[in-house]
């Protein structure tokens, strides 16, 4: 999934790592060396609530590097 991404970017540096555990709390803690942590969210067409998920919720208000919030379709 990566692979367009890194030839459209080659300057860019991502480290793709997989892990087991609650998905917030993985976040956190690997992006405590990390120089962006990157999260998505869903277009939500309702007007109503704050158009994030959990997992992003948490990264964002614990997350000691900086978080972006990508919306994907």
């Amino acid at each position: 999934m990566l692979a367009p991404w890194r030839d459209k970017y080659p300057d860019v540096g991502v480290i793709a790592r997989a892990s087991i555990g609650h998905a917030p709390t993985e976040l956190i803690e690997r992006g405590v060396e990390s120089g962006l942590i990157v999260v998505g969210r869903r277009i939500r067409r309702s007007s109503i609530g704050a158009h994030i998920g959990p997992v992003t919720h948490a990264v964002l208000h614990h997350a000691k590097a900086p978080v972006a919030v990508i919306a994907h379709e």
